[in-house]
This record gives structure tokens, C-alpha cells and sequence, in this order.
């Protein structure tokens, strides 16, 4: 998730983080053609708009020497629109598309119908010997790697200091402190996304992980909805008739939460660190009184975990330039590239050791508790499926307080097999 430039912390590291700050060129136009460039090969990469990235582009572009050129080609802004023009075009055998950043959540879908190439050689040792293990097993297909974390995020809490001495460490604890705030006459609320979409996803889905359950068996092709699915329907129906959410907490989506955090009412957020940067610029009195903390958890004695997200990068099947778009891949995703884009645009890495880099500490403050909860981060359900599901667990769990936990869960099992069923590949 791209985060605005005007933030002043991360002008300050930009002489200290890489040389390759050039200016932002335009970018190339989304009617991309797949000739060649005076002999030199073009590489089309299609990709979400991140900021900076063009500067990444450029770099690797005059590393290449005239090897290859990278043609940087933007995609919506929206992720279901990203994905609805990327698989169509997949599904016309489109030659014209080499390299693809995905989120991650696409990965088993494409790769199951065979729209990009196994990931093979020395960028598989790389990709596997750097980066972190949970965003690595996103990129894998029936064991098989088929793309490449770009970056990777994990939501964290975030809580009013002066409010709350000590974070909670449990949904329950955060529940009871929000109600006692409240009844004092103080800021309490707990935000959160609720509405119906992705966000209301991978709130449950950190639910369930966190119970230590699953919603689909390993296969991905059958729906379980075992104790742990439950327990987290549990949580989730306790946390939203609790009164300690905020009034539109159910049409809530991340820079609805951001905001009203950053207004004062809250005492809690539960958000993707992009949060921060946005709170520095825009609230900074208000910033000096936020810490931040692991997720909390449904049992005390167990850590939670939360859902992995992030970007990766693959080769369509289709590009008439393979072997390069790999090597080009090595440069797009690589650490001084990471690095650029985490200091630069707010992208957190996923090579563990870019963490370590001396800029990383201004940019992200929160790095330690970032990275301990990627390493133990759960994924989305691992189907082709992923989309269709997504849509029917979200619409099951709309609005979150309407839960009623052994029937949803019920009907949630019957959608689920439904959504597995159809395979989820849109024509």
C-alpha cells in the first residue's frame, strides 16, 4: 500500500537511502505493444501505481545495459481491477504481458491455470534464502514457487498511550478497557475495517489463525469451518455488539479507519503500518501519544497471528521474453530496491535482512514488532478459488454483529465449497 511523499520523515532519508532517487518520469501508457525498442527487448511490467517505482524502473533499466528495457505499465488502483484486467488478458494468451505484479492472494489462481512460469535457478535461491518464510509459502503452488515477494505487511495495533498505559494483549482485554475508557467519559473506540470487502476478510481471517483454525482443508479444496473458524466467529460477533466500535464500523475501509483514528475518537486501531506515516504528517501532536503493539490475541498463552499481504512479481507464460523478465525480476525485487520502496513509497520489505539497513529505523519504527509478527503471519486460504471466496465469506459476515456463530458457520461451510467448487477464474 502506497503512501504519499509528502511525509517529512522520509524526505530526510532519501540522501541516505539510494542512489537511485531520480525524479519520476512519466509513465508508459497502458496500451503496451510488445516490440522491441531499437533491437533491445522490452520487458512490459504491469503493475499496481506505486509511488517511486518508476525510479526503481529506470535504475535496473541502466544496470541492464541495453540488455533489456523495462516498460513500466500501470494498472488500476483498485486490486479488483488489477486482477479483471490481468486475467483477461491472460486468458487471450496476451503476448504482449511479461512480468506481473500480483497480490497476494492471485498466485494460486494463476499459476493453477497455468498463466505464469514456475520460478526455477538462481532466482528460486534467492527468493527462498532471503525472504521471509510466510510471504515465500504465498508465492508457492503446489510446492512449487511462482512468484516473488515484492513486499509483504501484516496490521498491527495501535494504541493511545496516554489512554492506555499498557496495550492489551487479547481481544477481550482490548474489549474491557475500550468499555472502561468509555464509561470514564474518554476516547474508546476500537477501529477496525467492517465493511463488506477484503478488509472484513482478513479481519476474520487473523480471527481464525489466531484460534489456530482453518476455513479449508491443505488440499484448498475442501471447506472445513472447523473449532478455530468458530472461535473466531465467536470473537468477531463479541467485538462488534460490544459498543466499543464505532458507528459506521460496518462500511469501515482502511482510510475511513486511519481517519477517524487520526481525529482523536479512537483508543485503538487496527491497521496496515501505512497508518503511521500518514499520522506523522497529518496529526503529528496526536502521533506522540500512538504506540503500537503485536495484534491482539484470542487466548492469552497463544501469540496471535495475522494475515500476511503484500505484492510478488511472476513471468506470464505467455511473454516472448522469459529468461530476461526473470533476470529483470532479481533487480525490481531485490534489496536495494526494497529498501528504496520501504524508505521511499512505504512499502515493507520482504527480505528480512533490508530490516537491518540503518534507514529502516526513521522509516519504520515499528520495524520490531512488524517483523515479528510477518515471521509467524498467517496466509488467506490457499484455493484457485481465493476470489470467489473471499466475496461469499464477506458477504456471510455482513454486517459483523448479525453473526449468529454455529449458523454462520454452517452456511459459511456450504458457501465456501460452492466458491471452491466453481473455480473462480473469471472469463
Amino acid at each position: 500500500m502506497a503512501i504519499n511523499d509528502r511525509h517529512p520523515q522520509r524526505r530526510t532519508l532519501r540522501a541516505r537511502a539510494l542512489a537511485a532517487g531520480a525524479a519520476m518520469t512519466l509513465m508508459a501508457p497502458m496500451a503496451a505493444c510488445g516490440s522491441d525498442d531499437g533491437g533491445v527487448p522490452v520487458l512490459n511490467f504491469y503493475n499496481s501505481p506505486v509511488e517511486n517505482m518508476q525510479s526503481v524502473v529506470d535504475r535496473c533499466n541502466q544496470e541492464a545495459a541495453g540488455k533489456y528495457k523495462i516498460s513500466y505499465q500501470v494498472l488500476p488502483r483498485q486490486a479488483d481491477d488489477q486482477r479483471v484486467q490481468m486475467v483477461r488478458r491472460l486468458a487471450a494468451k496476451d503476448d504482449s504481458m511479461d512480468i506481473l505484479g500480483m497480490d497476494v492472494t492471485w498466485t494460486q489462481e494463476f499459476a493453477s491455470a497455468n498463466w505464469i512460469r514456475e520460478i526455477t535457478g538462481e532466482l528460486k535461491s534467492e527468493v527462498e534464502s532471503e525472504t521471509l518464510e510466510p510471504a515465500v509459502a504465498s508465492a508457492q503452488y503446489n510446492d512449487k514457487l511462482y512468484a516473488a515477494p515484492n513486499n509483504t505487511n501484516v496490521q498491527l495495533l495501535w494504541y493511545r498511550k496516554d489512554l492506555v498505559p499498557t496495550p492489551p494483549k487479547t481481544w477481550d482485554e482490548m474489549i474491557k478497557m475500550s468499555q472502561q475508557l468509555k464509561g470514564e467519559g474518554k476516547p474508546y473506540q476500537v477501529m477496525t475495517m467492517g465493511a463488506q470487502y477484503e478488509g472484513l476478510v482478513v479481519l476474520y481471517n487473523s480471527l481464525v489463525a489466531s484460534a489456530g483454525g482453518s476455513v479449508v482443508d491443505e488440499s484448498g479444496k475442501k471447506a472445513v469451518m472447523d473449532e478455530g473458524a468458530l472461535k473466531g466467529l465467536e470473537t468477531l460477533k463479541t467485538f462488534a455488539s460490544a459498543g466499543v466500535t464505532s458507528p459506521s464500523f460496518s462500511n469501515a475501509v482502511e482510510d475511513d479507519v486511519r481517519r477517524a483514528f487520526q481525529s482523536g475518537g479512537g483508543a485503538f486501531q487496527l491497521n496496515w503500518p501505512f497508518v503511521w506515516a500518514s499520522m506523522v504528517q497529518e496529526a503529528p501532536d496526536l502521533a506522540k501519544k500512538v504506540g503500537w503493539a503485536r495484534y491482539p490475541a484470542i487466548d492469552a498463552n497463544t501469540p496471535s497471528k495475522t494475515t500476511i499481504g503484500g505484492s510478488e512479481q511472476a513471468v506470464s507464460a505467455y511473454s516472448k521474453h522469459p529468461d530476461l523478465a526473470f533476470e529483470a525480476i532479481q533487480c525490481l525485487r531485490g534489496p536495494e530496491s526494497q529498501l528504496y520502496l520501504a524508505v521511499n513509497s512505504g512499502q515493507a520489505p520482504s527480505i528480512e535482512a533490508v530490516y537491518n539497513d540503518p534507514s529502516m529505523n526513521e522509516a519504520y519504527p515499528m520495524k520490531d514488532v512488524l517483523l515479528e509478527e510477518l515471521k509467524t503471519s498467517a496466509p488467506r486460504p490457499r484455493t484457485p478459488a481465493y476470489q470467489n471466496l473471499s466475496t461469499v465469506v464477506s458477504a456471510e459476515l455482513s454486517p459483523p454483529a448479525s453473526i449468529q456463530p454455529q449458523q454462520t458457520a454452517d452456511s459459511l461451510r456450504k458457501s465456501i465449497q460452492d466458491a471452491i467448487d466453481s473455480k473462480g477464474v473469471l472469463p
